[in-house]
């Protein structure tokens, strides 16, 4: 069904309420470039609106009623939000969820060396790229080191105007001729996307004044080091218990003469991670039938595994404890309020492009500013490893989006035979809880900067907070 621009239909004050969100929107990419950032971010957003810790709200001996606002954090790495309904929670949950984790590149545990005047950190990428993309651009450093003694070193280099910036080096086109013959998949290798840091060795003197020729060989790496023990107290045993991340510098953008988009890094899956929040803390004063959840997890890009994936029990832990404290401890009513939930999987669909119109099939494509994207299946090619949502649950999703005005579309992920992708929606929905692929519409998903619509940003956290009152 063809559908005009959502910019043809908003009046001023829709646009304005659309900068405020967008506005907000940019600030939380900018602040959470990391799946720790964004927790972080999160749970200080959070608790600006009155949320709790969960477990700490249990030691105390505090008895949950509906309205209470309640938090769990797995990891740093990934959060669940809980707004307590007047239902009991076996009945279900209205549940919105997203990841928070993005394509990047990270540096291995022994990552100092110096190569022929040069000290680089050794890499291993996170996720699928393309790896060419991430070369000759200006890189930042984000991320934790572990100290021995318990504590936990923040790093962020590259951010702020006065800061360094790293590249990972390209081949000058004037040398590049057998480099431009290869497959894009081998253009640049896995191994060559090491992180440029230095290239200053450290000055060492004897007490006559003369260069000390027996340390000249690892200079450049003693620098990195001097440097680094000099404004982070790190030394290199300390890189063993780290987890530095290396992301695209910069802040997010305006996109276009007309400012209708947005450029910026990490947009999948954040920009339903944060709509999905916005949507969730509107709501902080409301007190509603059902419990409400905003679940942000990490680890998606490489098949939501680990402690803080979605394959992990940190979710269902935290019902039990709700179900525990709420009605009574009982696992039969945990997996009843799994089975009884309701959930939006919000996850970036592909934007139509139509330089590259031969990828998609256009009547089930998703377009820029038309709208909040559900996708009935994701999966490959034969819907492998999707979750297939039922046509009662998506008529209950029509009725519910269309009485609040929200404009939305359907989609799917590209023509049936060229490619696929997968989400967090076929893991929840083991527990047999209805589960639908929704989200925004994004170009050059997974490249460093990708590009969206501020129309389907501000649709996207109608349409969410549409759902929750559901």
């Amino acid at each position: 069904m063809k559908k005009d621009s959502l910019w043809l239909g908003y009046r001023d004050e829709d646009k304005q309420e659309l900068e405020r969100v967008c506005g907000l929107y940019k600030k939380c990419l900018d602040e959470g470039k990391t799946e720790r950032e964004c927790a972080s971010l999160v749970v200080k957003m959070a608790e600006e609106k009155g949320y709790r810790e969960l477990y700490s709200a249990l030691k105390q001996g505090e008895r949950l009623k509906a309205g209470d606002k309640l938090y769990v954090v797995q990891m740093n790495k990934s959060v669940a939000l809980f707004q307590l309904g007047k239902k009991p929670i076996s009945e279900g949950m209205n549940i919105l969820g997203a990841h928070i984790d993005s394509p990047r590149i990270d540096v291995k545990q022994n990552p100092l060396y110096e190569k022929d005047g040069f000290a680089y950190f050794d890499t291993h990428y996170y996720g699928g790229i393309k790896k060419y993309q991430w070369t000759a651009i200006p890189l930042a450093l984000h991320g934790v080191v572990a100290k021995k003694d318990g504590t936990t070193v923040n790093v962020c280099i590259g951010e702020k105007d006065d800061d360094p910036v790293f590249v990972i080096t390209d081949l000058l086109v004037h040398l590049a001729g057998e480099q431009m013959t290869k497959k894009a998949t081998e253009v640049v290798t896995g191994e060559n996307l090491d992180l440029l840091i230095g290239n200053c060795p450290l000055s060492d003197e004897t007490e006559e004044g003369e260069e000390n020729k027996d340390k000249e060989k690892d200079a450049l790496k003693a620098n990195v080091l001097k440097l680094l023990k000099d404004s982070y107290d790190i030394e290199e045993e300390d890189l063993l218990s780290a987890e530095l991340e290396i992301v695209p510098a910069g802040k997010a953008k305006d996109l276009g003469f007309d400012r209708s988009m947005i450029l910026a890094y990490g947009q999948d899956d954040r920009i339903c991670a944060f709509t999905s929040l916005f949507a969730m803390l509107d709501m902080a004063s409301d007190i509603t039938e059902n419990t409400l959840c905003c679940l942000l997890v990490d680890k998606e890009e490489i098949g939501s595994v680990g402690a803080t994936g979605m394959q992990s029990r940190f979710f269902e832990n935290a019902v039990a404890e709700l179900v525990a404290a709420t009605e009574e401890d009982s696992q039969r009513l945990v997996r009843r309020a799994l089975a009884n939930s309701r959930m939006l999987s919000s996850d970036v669909s592909a934007g139509y492009d139509p330089l590259y119109a031969n990828a998609f099939e256009k009547n089930n494509a998703a377009f820029l500013a038309h709208g909040l994207t559900f996708n009935k299946y994701t999966g490959s090619r034969g819907k492998s490893g999707s979750n297939d949502a039922n046509a009662e649950y998506i008529a209950q999703l029509r009725k519910v989006m269309d009485e609040a005005d929200v404009k939305y579309q359907f989609a799917e992920l590209g023509k049936v035979d060229v490619g696929g992708g997968g989400t967090i929606a076929y893991i929840m929905a083991k527990y047999g809880m209805n589960v639908i692929d929704s989200g925004v519409a994004v170009m050059n998903m997974h490249a460093p900067y990708e590009a969206s619509s501020k129309a389907d940003v501000y649709e996207a956290v109608r349409g969410y907070s549409a759902f929750l009152r559901s």
